[in-house]
Protein backbone atom coordinates (compact mmCIF):
# COMPACT_ATOMS: atom_id res chain seq x y z
CA UNK A 1 0.00 0.00 0.00
CA UNK A 2 1.31 3.45 -0.94
CA UNK A 3 1.40 5.60 2.19
CA UNK A 4 3.41 8.50 0.78
CA UNK A 5 1.94 11.86 1.82
CA UNK A 6 0.29 13.93 -0.91
CA UNK A 7 2.50 16.43 -2.67
CA UNK A 8 -0.30 19.00 -3.08
CA UNK A 9 -3.37 19.93 -1.08
CA UNK A 10 -5.29 20.88 -4.23
CA UNK A 11 -4.22 20.02 -7.77
CA UNK A 12 -6.21 21.36 -10.73
CA UNK A 13 -6.74 19.37 -13.93
CA UNK A 14 -8.27 21.35 -16.80
CA UNK A 15 -9.68 19.55 -19.80
CA UNK A 16 -10.50 16.77 -17.35
CA UNK A 17 -13.21 15.18 -19.52
CA UNK A 18 -10.93 14.73 -22.53
CA UNK A 19 -9.05 11.58 -23.45
CA UNK A 20 -5.80 12.64 -21.78
CA UNK A 21 -7.57 14.02 -18.73
CA UNK A 22 -9.36 10.74 -18.13
CA UNK A 23 -6.10 8.84 -18.57
CA UNK A 24 -4.23 11.03 -16.09
CA UNK A 25 -6.80 11.52 -13.32
CA UNK A 26 -6.18 8.25 -11.42
CA UNK A 27 -2.44 8.91 -11.09
CA UNK A 28 -2.98 12.58 -10.19
CA UNK A 29 -5.26 11.64 -7.30
CA UNK A 30 -2.28 9.94 -5.67
CA UNK A 31 -0.41 13.26 -5.62
CA UNK A 32 -3.00 15.40 -3.84
CA UNK A 33 -5.64 15.55 -1.14
CA UNK A 34 -8.14 17.06 -3.57
CA UNK A 35 -8.12 16.77 -7.35
CA UNK A 36 -10.06 19.69 -8.78
CA UNK A 37 -11.46 18.68 -12.17
CA UNK A 38 -12.60 21.28 -14.67
CA UNK A 39 -14.07 21.27 -18.16
CA UNK A 40 -17.09 22.72 -19.94
CA UNK A 41 -20.34 21.89 -18.09
CA UNK A 42 -21.78 19.19 -20.36
CA UNK A 43 -18.50 17.31 -20.66
CA UNK A 44 -17.75 17.51 -16.95
CA UNK A 45 -21.22 16.26 -16.00
CA UNK A 46 -20.49 12.95 -17.75
CA UNK A 47 -17.20 12.38 -15.92
CA UNK A 48 -17.11 9.68 -13.21
CA UNK A 49 -15.88 11.15 -9.93
CA UNK A 50 -14.21 9.91 -6.75
CA UNK A 51 -15.26 11.11 -3.26
CA UNK A 52 -12.20 13.36 -2.91
CA UNK A 53 -12.73 15.04 -6.29
CA UNK A 54 -13.89 18.63 -6.64
CA UNK A 55 -15.66 19.06 -10.00
CA UNK A 56 -15.98 22.67 -11.17
CA UNK A 57 -17.31 23.49 -14.63
CA UNK A 58 -15.63 26.54 -16.14
CA UNK A 59 -14.94 28.17 -19.49
CA UNK A 60 -11.31 29.15 -20.08
CA UNK A 61 -12.54 32.23 -21.96
CA UNK A 62 -14.15 33.56 -18.74
CA UNK A 63 -11.46 35.37 -16.73
CA UNK A 64 -13.61 35.62 -13.59
CA UNK A 65 -14.33 31.90 -13.74
CA UNK A 66 -10.60 31.22 -13.92
CA UNK A 67 -9.99 33.32 -10.81
CA UNK A 68 -12.53 31.25 -8.89
CA UNK A 69 -11.17 28.01 -10.30
CA UNK A 70 -7.56 28.69 -9.26
CA UNK A 71 -8.36 29.76 -5.70
CA UNK A 72 -6.47 27.53 -3.29
CA UNK A 73 -4.66 25.59 -6.04
CA UNK A 74 -0.96 24.76 -5.63
CA UNK A 75 -0.36 23.26 -9.09
CA UNK A 76 -2.13 22.84 -12.43
CA UNK A 77 -2.10 20.29 -15.22
CA UNK A 78 -3.49 22.40 -18.05
CA UNK A 79 -4.94 20.22 -20.80
CA UNK A 80 -7.95 22.41 -21.56
CA UNK A 81 -8.53 24.15 -24.88
CA UNK A 82 -8.96 23.37 -28.55
CA UNK A 83 -6.80 20.37 -29.48
CA UNK A 84 -7.10 20.33 -33.29
CA UNK A 85 -6.22 22.63 -36.16
CA UNK A 86 -9.01 24.99 -37.20
CA UNK A 87 -9.91 28.60 -38.00
CA UNK A 88 -8.24 31.23 -35.84
CA UNK A 89 -11.50 32.32 -34.22
CA UNK A 90 -12.09 28.82 -32.86
CA UNK A 91 -8.63 28.74 -31.27
CA UNK A 92 -8.41 32.33 -30.01
CA UNK A 93 -10.80 32.13 -27.06
CA UNK A 94 -9.59 28.88 -25.48
CA UNK A 95 -5.93 28.59 -26.44
CA UNK A 96 -4.77 32.21 -26.39
CA UNK A 97 -7.18 34.17 -24.19
CA UNK A 98 -7.97 31.11 -22.09
CA UNK A 99 -4.37 30.21 -21.33
CA UNK A 100 -3.66 33.87 -20.51
CA UNK A 101 -6.62 33.91 -18.11
CA UNK A 102 -5.33 30.75 -16.45
CA UNK A 103 -1.83 32.13 -15.92
CA UNK A 104 -3.17 35.43 -14.63
CA UNK A 105 -5.46 33.60 -12.21
CA UNK A 106 -2.53 31.44 -11.10
CA UNK A 107 -0.48 34.57 -10.40
CA UNK A 108 -3.24 36.06 -8.27
CA UNK A 109 -3.85 32.77 -6.45
CA UNK A 110 -0.20 32.12 -5.63
CA UNK A 111 -0.08 28.89 -7.66
CA UNK A 112 3.52 27.77 -7.97
CA UNK A 113 3.64 25.29 -10.88
CA UNK A 114 1.81 24.67 -14.15
CA UNK A 115 2.26 21.68 -16.44
CA UNK A 116 1.17 23.05 -19.80
CA UNK A 117 0.07 20.68 -22.56
CA UNK A 118 1.92 22.18 -25.49
CA UNK A 119 2.24 20.18 -28.69
CA UNK A 120 4.65 18.72 -31.20
CA UNK A 121 2.85 20.98 -33.70
CA UNK A 122 5.00 23.86 -32.41
CA UNK A 123 7.67 22.33 -34.66
CA UNK A 124 5.38 20.51 -37.07
CA UNK A 125 6.80 22.38 -40.04
CA UNK A 126 10.11 20.51 -39.95
CA UNK A 127 10.71 17.59 -42.34
CA UNK A 128 9.88 14.12 -41.10
CA UNK A 129 13.05 12.31 -40.16
CA UNK A 130 14.91 15.45 -39.05
CA UNK A 131 16.16 15.17 -35.47
CA UNK A 132 15.08 18.03 -33.24
CA UNK A 133 15.79 19.27 -29.74
CA UNK A 134 13.96 22.00 -27.88
CA UNK A 135 16.83 24.33 -28.86
CA UNK A 136 15.65 24.25 -32.49
CA UNK A 137 13.66 27.33 -33.59
CA UNK A 138 9.88 26.90 -33.58
CA UNK A 139 8.22 26.09 -36.88
CA UNK A 140 4.47 25.76 -36.19
CA UNK A 141 2.32 24.01 -38.77
CA UNK A 142 -0.88 26.02 -38.27
CA UNK A 143 -2.95 28.19 -35.95
CA UNK A 144 -3.09 25.40 -33.36
CA UNK A 145 0.69 24.98 -33.26
CA UNK A 146 1.13 28.75 -33.11
CA UNK A 147 -1.30 28.93 -30.18
CA UNK A 148 0.79 26.39 -28.28
CA UNK A 149 3.92 28.40 -29.02
CA UNK A 150 2.12 31.39 -27.51
CA UNK A 151 1.43 29.30 -24.40
CA UNK A 152 5.12 28.46 -24.11
CA UNK A 153 5.86 32.17 -24.31
CA UNK A 154 3.40 32.86 -21.50
CA UNK A 155 5.09 30.21 -19.40
CA UNK A 156 8.45 31.92 -19.90
CA UNK A 157 6.94 35.32 -19.06
CA UNK A 158 5.30 34.15 -15.84
CA UNK A 159 8.47 32.42 -14.70
CA UNK A 160 10.67 35.42 -15.42
CA UNK A 161 8.28 38.03 -13.98
CA UNK A 162 6.41 36.18 -11.24
CA UNK A 163 8.32 33.01 -10.39
CA UNK A 164 5.61 30.58 -11.51
CA UNK A 165 7.35 27.40 -12.65
CA UNK A 166 6.13 25.67 -15.80
CA UNK A 167 6.90 22.52 -17.70
CA UNK A 168 5.64 22.79 -21.28
CA UNK A 169 5.17 19.33 -22.76
CA UNK A 170 5.22 19.10 -26.56
CA UNK A 171 3.03 16.04 -26.57
CA UNK A 172 3.27 13.64 -29.50
CA UNK A 173 0.67 11.04 -30.51
CA UNK A 174 -0.84 10.15 -27.14
CA UNK A 175 -2.99 7.13 -27.95
CA UNK A 176 -3.32 3.65 -26.43
CA UNK A 177 -1.42 2.22 -29.42
CA UNK A 178 0.32 3.86 -32.40
CA UNK A 179 -2.04 4.17 -35.36
CA UNK A 180 0.07 4.87 -38.47
CA UNK A 181 3.62 5.13 -39.80
CA UNK A 182 4.09 8.66 -38.45
CA UNK A 183 3.25 7.46 -34.94
CA UNK A 184 6.20 5.06 -35.05
CA UNK A 185 8.19 8.24 -34.35
CA UNK A 186 5.71 10.32 -32.34
CA UNK A 187 3.82 7.86 -30.12
CA UNK A 188 3.44 8.54 -26.40
CA UNK A 189 2.00 5.56 -24.54
CA UNK A 190 -0.46 6.02 -21.70
CA UNK A 191 2.05 4.59 -19.23
CA UNK A 192 4.73 7.03 -20.38
CA UNK A 193 2.25 9.95 -20.42
CA UNK A 194 1.42 9.28 -16.77
CA UNK A 195 5.10 9.08 -15.85
CA UNK A 196 5.97 12.25 -17.78
CA UNK A 197 3.26 14.39 -16.20
CA UNK A 198 4.10 13.12 -12.73
CA UNK A 199 7.76 14.00 -13.32
CA UNK A 200 6.79 17.46 -14.59
CA UNK A 201 4.77 18.08 -11.42
CA UNK A 202 7.33 16.83 -8.92
CA UNK A 203 10.84 17.45 -10.33
CA UNK A 204 12.68 20.12 -8.33
CA UNK A 205 13.79 23.45 -9.74
CA UNK A 206 12.26 23.23 -13.21
CA UNK A 207 12.00 27.00 -13.78
CA UNK A 208 10.50 27.18 -17.26
CA UNK A 209 11.26 23.92 -19.04
CA UNK A 210 10.14 22.79 -22.49
CA UNK A 211 10.23 19.05 -23.19
CA UNK A 212 9.00 16.81 -25.98
CA UNK A 213 6.57 14.11 -24.94
CA UNK A 214 7.04 10.76 -26.65
CA UNK A 215 7.94 7.22 -25.73
CA UNK A 216 11.35 5.59 -26.27
CA UNK A 217 10.59 5.03 -29.94
CA UNK A 218 13.40 3.71 -32.10
CA UNK A 219 12.36 6.10 -34.90
CA UNK A 220 11.65 9.18 -32.78
CA UNK A 221 12.58 12.56 -34.22
CA UNK A 222 12.84 14.38 -30.89
CA UNK A 223 16.13 13.95 -29.07
CA UNK A 224 15.30 15.22 -25.60
CA UNK A 225 17.29 12.87 -23.36
CA UNK A 226 19.01 15.59 -21.31
CA UNK A 227 15.74 17.35 -20.50
CA UNK A 228 14.06 14.05 -19.71
CA UNK A 229 16.91 13.19 -17.33
CA UNK A 230 16.55 16.51 -15.50
CA UNK A 231 12.84 15.83 -15.04
CA UNK A 232 13.40 12.21 -14.05
CA UNK A 233 11.43 10.85 -17.02
CA UNK A 234 12.54 7.46 -18.36
CA UNK A 235 10.08 6.26 -21.02
CA UNK A 236 9.31 2.55 -21.00
CA UNK A 237 7.50 1.87 -24.28
CA UNK A 238 8.56 1.74 -27.94
CA UNK A 239 6.31 2.00 -30.99
CA UNK A 240 8.67 -0.28 -32.92
CA UNK A 241 6.65 -3.22 -31.63
CA UNK A 242 3.95 -2.16 -34.15
CA UNK A 243 6.35 -1.40 -37.04
CA UNK A 244 5.51 -4.41 -39.20
CA UNK A 245 1.81 -3.60 -39.29
CA UNK A 246 2.10 0.20 -39.49
CA UNK A 247 5.13 1.13 -41.60
CA UNK A 248 3.09 1.08 -44.81
CA UNK A 249 0.13 2.95 -43.29
CA UNK A 250 1.17 6.29 -44.74
CA UNK A 251 -0.52 9.67 -44.81
CA UNK A 252 -1.43 11.21 -48.22
CA UNK A 253 1.45 12.34 -50.43
CA UNK A 254 2.51 15.95 -49.97
CA UNK A 255 3.06 18.01 -46.81
CA UNK A 256 1.15 15.56 -44.60
CA UNK A 257 3.67 12.83 -45.37
CA UNK A 258 6.71 15.10 -45.70
CA UNK A 259 6.45 17.26 -42.57
CA UNK A 260 6.37 16.32 -38.91
CA UNK A 261 2.93 17.84 -38.31
CA UNK A 262 1.33 15.09 -40.38
CA UNK A 263 -2.42 15.36 -40.97
CA UNK A 264 -2.58 18.91 -39.57
CA UNK A 265 -0.78 20.01 -42.77
CA UNK A 266 -3.85 18.91 -44.72
CA UNK A 267 -6.23 21.21 -42.84
CA UNK A 268 -6.88 24.74 -44.13
CA UNK A 269 -6.55 27.39 -45.33
CA UNK A 270 -9.81 28.75 -43.93
CA UNK A 271 -10.93 31.31 -46.50
CA UNK A 272 -14.58 30.24 -46.67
Amino acid sequence: MNTAPPVFDTLLLTGAAGTLGRALAPSLRALCRTLRLSDLPAALAALPLQPSDDARPADLADAAAMDALLHGVQAVVHLGGVSVEGPFASILAANLAGTTHLYEAARRAGTRRIVFASSNHVTGGYPQGQSLTTACPPRPDGFYGASKLYGEGLAALYWQRYGIESVCLRIGSATPEPTDARALATWLSQRDLVQLVRAALTAPGVGCTVAYGCSANTRRWWQDDATWARLGYAPQDNAEAWAAQLQDRLLPEGPERELQGGSFLGIGPFDA
